[in-house]
């Protein structure tokens, strides 16, 4: 959707995770952010009502206001207009003048480069971030803190010694410790390298969900907010574009240009079934059909996985193939048929009770005689297992 659209459409789409924005009772559990931020020559306009429980995404493009609207929630931005509050709290209204300055908000906030005391080692680090709580308060006692984010083995280490990785977990306990109400994750795996983030993902879902904390996170990469996102806040030049829950907003098609080429695709959602340690896979039933992946142990059987399959992954046979590598073969049948231009064309195939995208050419669909009510194979190349729950 883009900005210009009609004012109830956007409405809907926001209405979809609670009451509108503009109401004035904000209950409680819920963040209200409704403020027109300048910056230069930049203006951020967001009017939106965010459940404050679990991991809320701020998606979009380089420039497109994440940051701006993470640093005004935090007050380290003020806003020239609007409200923010969180539950009955409030943080910022300009009509009452109010400003609760970012020291006193009940808000941790972990910056892209951790930053660390130099000076001190981890553990002073850390007393550093538990000094800041309230008395009384044991939602994130050390132990678990440190126990969360495989830190024992770290307390004694100056910071200067430890890997971006390491820098990011330190950071996040120094947060948590802390005690905050609502957390903000401002691309926290920004400048990492692929296996320094596959390191960091597992820590940042574990201590999301272990504490109950309410988090809002910052990300231009759709795979990883896939893997932490309960639901999305998209931002384009400043504009709220779409919101709703991860599945729904990753898969919608107004979307591509900010997600980027290649990243259409399919969220599901499925439960491990088995394990194969000699092969090295895990199969997951998705509703009946079950898919094999690379092994991932760590996850039990019965457990809830969510799975992502890139369109461009998807092939398609009118007949189950034989002699094939591809070992994820599903049985579906075509639904819709669209061109894409370019000579590209998108094809959308039912499974039981889920469904996926493949990106054909269009030659392809003509010699295949693809269309609506076609009794097709989905042939997945490649399965992405982006969460488990």
């Amino acid at each position: 959707m883009s900005a210009d659209e009609p004012d109830a459409e956007r409405s809907a789409l926001r209405d979809r995770g609670g009451a509108a924005a503009s109401d004035s009772v904000v209950p409680p559990g819920w963040l209200d952010v409704r403020v027109r931020v300048t910056l230069s020559a930049f203006t951020l306009e967001v009017d939106e009502r965010i459940e404050a429980r679990g991991v809320t995404a701020l998606f979009g493009p380089s420039g497109s206001g994440k940051t701006t609207l993470l640093r005004a929630i935090a007050g380290f931005e003020r806003p020239v207009r609007g409200r923010i509050s969180l539950g009955d709290r409030v943080l910022f209204d300009a009509d009452a003048d109010v400003f609760v300055p970012p020291h006193q908000r009940p808000i941790g906030f972990l910056f892209q480069d951790a930053r660390l005391f130099g000076h001190l080692d981890v553990t002073g680090n850390l007393e550093f971030g538990a000094r800041r709580r309230g008395r009384g308060d044991t939602r994130f006692a050390w132990a678990d803190v440190v126990a969360s984010l495989d830190l024992a083995s770290l307390l004694s280490r100056r910071v200067e010694g430890l890997s971006g990785g390491e820098r990011q977990r330190v950071a996040l306990a120094r947060t948590l410790l802390s005690g905050p109400e609502l957390l903000l994750l401002d691309e926290p795996l920004v400048g990492l390298d692929a296996a320094r983030k596959a390191e960091i993902l597992p820590y940042l879902e574990t201590v999301t969900r272990r504490f109950g904390i309410p988090t809002l996170f910052v990300s231009h990469d759709l795979d990883d907010v896939v893997q932490l996102s309960d639901r999305v806040l998209v931002l384009d030049d400043g504009q709220e574009v779409a919101a709703g829950p991860t599945a729904e907003i990753v898969e919608r098609l107004d979307l591509s240009r900010l997600a980027g080429p290649g990243e259409a695709s399919v969220v599901l959602e499925g439960r491990v079934l088995r394990h194969d340690a000699r092969l090295h896979l895990t199969i997951v039933d998705l509703h009946g059909d079950a898919v094999s992946l690379p092994l991932a142990d760590r996850l039990g059987e019965g457990d809830a996985v969510r799975l992502r399959v890139l369109a461009r992954d998807v092939a398609v046979a009118l007949s189950r193939p034989q002699g094939l590598s591809i070992r994820n073969v599903l049985p579906g049948r075509v639904t819709a048929v669209r061109d894409e231009g370019a000579g590209a064309a998108e094809v959308t195939i039912q499974l039981r009770e889920d469904h996926l995208r493949a990106r054909l050419t269009r030659a392809a669909v003509e010699e295949l005689g693809l269309e609506e009510g076609s009794e097709v194979f989905a042939l997945v190349k490649s399965v992405s297992l982006d969460r488990g729950r």
